[in-house]
């Protein structure tokens, strides 16, 4: 599976794409039918500490594409809550696939 990073006035990490990539392999382990996924990374100027760092994740699967964010008090935290978003998606458009077979 391709995945492609974006950073939108964040500097780029190693340590957060390995983490990313670790997360979104395991997600192409289990369903086969992922082609690619993009990452984005931006800040947002928030009222609080609790949000601000923003991760935004594509999924790109056969029909329509499956996306989510989080906005969390730092990007690992965020990324998985995303991550946790596209899962439910993913489970659900596995069943509906399943279904039509």
């Amino acid at each position: 599976m391709d995945v492609n990073f974006e950073y939108n006035d964040v500097k780029a990490s190693d340590e957060l794409e390995q983490f990313a990539t670790e997360r979104l392999n395991k997600l192409a382990d289990k369903y086969e039918f992922i082609v690619r996924a993009e990452v984005y990374f931006k800040i947002e100027n928030t009222p609080t500490n609790e949000t601000g760092k923003i991760s935004e994740i594509k999924i790109s699967v056969p029909g329509s594409n499956i996306f989510a964010d989080s906005s969390k008090e730092n990007f690992k935290m965020s990324f998985a809550d995303a991550i946790d978003k596209v899962k439910r998606q993913l489970e659900k458009r596995k069943d509906k696939m399943q279904a039509h077979h």
